[in-house]
C-alpha cells in the first residue's frame, strides 16, 4: 500500500464517514503507480508536515484510552439506501428501495433489539449510523431506530452518537430532530466545491446546498461536524482543490476527512477507464494535492492524526474509528455490516438460529494458521431484502465468520494502528491487548524498518516516518501473518 492507496476510505471507515460498514482492511491490497520512489522535494514536504503534527499534538492530544482492562465498544448501524449510487462506489448501498425503507426499518429494529439483549449491558461507547444515506429515512424511521438505541443499550455518559448526512439533504428540519435524538457528531459528504466536479461524481448536491446543510445543521446545535472531500479526480487541478480548500477552511469545521479517489473494478467509473471516456485519476497529481492539503490543514490549525483524517481540538478526532484503527471491538448491525469481538465474547446467547459464533467460545478451538482462536469476526448477508428476510423468520443474518488467531490479530494491530500517524503502536496498549510485549512479537522487524527509515520508536509508541508513510505496503508486509 502506498500512500494514495491508504487514502481511500478503509472498508471500516466507509461504515463511519459516509459508507457501509465492512471489516477494517487498512488499504491493503490496493496499488497504483505511486509506489513511493519519493522525491526529496516530496519527503521535505512530509517532514515539514510531520513537524507541525508534532506541534499539533502537545497542543491537541489524542484523548488516551485505558491500557488495560474492558475496552471501548463501538455500534455501528447500517442504512443501505442513497437517492442516487454514485459511479465510483462500490459499497454495500443501493438506490431506488423506497419500498423497502419501512420493512428494512422494522427488520434493524428486530436485529438491534437483538444485540441489546445479548450484550447484557455491555457500555457502548461509540455508535455511528451510516450507510448509503441515513437521512433518506423518513423522521418516524430515524426517530424509532435511535430511540431503540437509546433505551435498550447501556451507552457510556459520554457515548459519541455519529450519523452521515447528504449535502443534498431536501428536509433541514432532520438535522434538529438527529439532534434532539442525542446524534452528537455529523459527518457530511461534501467531496467538492467544484459543479462539475460534483456533477462527475454524481453527486446530488451543489455547492450552495453543501453551504446551506452546513449552516442548517449548525443552527439546529450539529457543532461537531466532520466534511469529507475527495482528491485525484481525472482532470483534476491543484487550483481547484486549492478552492475547494479554501472554501471548506472558512467553514471551519471540527474535523475533515480527506481520499483519493479509486477506481473500483465494477463500477461505472471503472467502465469509464476502460473503455476511455474519462482518462484514469493522475496518481502524481494525488500525490501533490495530498501535501498541500497537509500543509494547508496544518497551517489552519488541524492535528492529521490519522492518514486520511484531521481534527482541530482536542476531542474531535473520531472516537468511532478510533476503535476500528486500534482494533478494537465493535458490533456491527443491517445488510453486510461486519463485527469483530475478542474471546472471551462475553455475549448471552438466546437464538437457536444464531451461529455457534455467539456463544461467546471459539468455535473450532484453532484458527487456520493452526494457532488458538483470541477473536471472532463477522458479516451479515449482504442483500437488503435476504436481511429482512432472515431476520423477520428469527434467524441469523450471518453469512460469513472466521476466526483470527494470535498471530494474525497482532499483525493486524500493527497495520491498522500504524494508520494512525501520530498515535502509531503504544507498547502499553499492545502489550495490554495481547499478553505479549510488542518488541518480542515483533523485534526484528521493528530494528529492520527503523534501520531503514521507515518507522520510528520513542519510549511509548511506534509510527511511521514521513518516508515510511510514502511505502506503507511494504511496513505492512513485514506484520502479516
Amino acid at each position: 500500500m502506498n500512500v494514495l492507496a491508504a487514502l481511500r476510505p478503509t472498508d471500516s471507515e466507509r461504515g463511519a464517514e459516509e459508507e457501509g460498514e465492512q471489516v477494517p482492511e487498512g488499504g491493503a491490497g490496493e496499488s497504483n503507480s505511486w509506489n513511493g520512489s519519493s522525491t526529496a522535494a516530496e519527503l521535505t514536504t512530509l517532514e515539514a508536515a510531520r513537524s507541525d503534527q508534532a506541534q499539533e499534538t502537545r497542543r491537541f492530544p489524542v484523548p488516551p484510552v485505558a491500557e488495560t482492562g474492558e475496552g471501548p465498544l463501538g455500534l455501528y448501524i447500517h442504512i443501505p439506501f442513497c437517492a442516487r449510487k454514485c459511479p465510483y462506489c462500490d459499497f454495500n448501498t443501493y438506490a431506488r428501495l423506497e419500498p423497502l425503507y419501512e420493512a428494512y426499518s422494522e427488520a434493524l429494529c428486530r436485529e438491534l433489539g437483538r444485540w441489546a439483549a445479548r450484550l447484557d449491558g455491555r457500555t457502548v461507547h461509540t455508535v455511528f449510523v451510516g450507510g448509503g444515506t441515513p437521512t433518506v429515512l423518513s423522521s418516524v424511521q430515524l426517530r424509532r431506530i435511535l430511540e431503540l438505541v437509546h433505551d435498550r443499550f447501556a451507552l457510556a455518559d459520554d457515548v459519541e452518537v455519529s450519523c452521515e448526512a447528504n449535502p443534498g439533504i431536501k428536509d433541514r428540519g432532520q438535522f434538529a430532530l438527529l439532534h434532539s435524538l442525542g446524534v452528537n457528531r455529523l459527518s457530511m459528504g461534501v467531496q467538492s466545491f467544484q459543479e462539475e466536479e460534483l456533477a462527475f461524481l454524481g453527486r446530488i448536491h451543489d455547492a450552495k446546498d453543501a453551504l446551506g446543510s452546513y449552516e442548517a445543521a449548525r443552527d439546529a446545535g450539529l457543532t461537531n461536524i466532520n466534511l469529507d472531500f475527495m482528491f485525484g479526480l481525472p482532470r483534476q487541478s491543484v487550483d481547484a482543490w486549492n478552492d475547494s480548500l479554501d472554501r471548506a477552511l472558512e467553514l471551519a469545521p471540527r474535523h475533515f476527512s480527506l481520499y483519493s479517489l479509486i477506481v473500483e473494478p465494477d463500477t461505472p467509473l471503472a467502465h469509464w477507464v476502460e473503455t476511455g471516456q474519462t482518462p484514469a485519476p493522475d496518481d502524481d497529481a494525488a500525490a501533490e494535492m495530498y501535501e498541500t492539503a497537509m500543509t494547508r490543514l496544518g497551517a489552519a490549525g488541524y492535528a492529521q492524526y490519522e492518514v486520511s483524517n484531521w481534527a482541530r481540538g482536542a476531542g474531535f478526532a473520531c472516537r468511532h474509528n478510533l476503535v476500528y484503527w486500534r482494533n478494537q471491538e465493535w458490533v456491527g448491525v443491517g445488510p453486510g455490516a461486519h463485527s469483530h469481538l475478542r474471546f472471551p465474547t462475553r455475549l448471552r446467547g438466546e437464538s437457536s438460529g444464531d451461529l455457534p459464533i455467539l456463544s461467546g467460545d471459539p468455535v473450532d478451538g484453532v484458527t487456520g494458521s493452526g494457532g488458538p482462536a483470541v477473536a471472532v469476526r463477522w458479516s451479515n448477508r449482504k442483500g437488503v431484502q435476504g436481511y429482512i428476510k432472515r431476520v423477520d423468520a428469527d434467524e441469523s443474518p450471518v453469512d460469513f465468520h472466521e476466526e483470527i488467531s494470535a498471530e494474525v490479530s497482532m499483525g493486524e494491530t500493527m497495520m491498522l494502528g500504524l494508520r494512525l500517524v501520530r498515535e502509531g503502536v503504544p507498547f502499553a496498549r499492545f502489550e495490554a491487548m495481547h499478553g505479549v510485549p510488542l518488541r518480542a512479537a515483533f523485534g526484528p522487524s521493528l530494528d529492520r524498518l527503523q534501520e531503514q527509515g521507515l518507522l520510528e520508536s520513542d519510549r511509548e509508541r511506534v509510527h511511521l516516518t514521513p518516508r515510511g508513510l510514502l511505502v506503507g505496503n511494504r511496513v505492512f508486509s513485514e506484520f502479516v501473518a
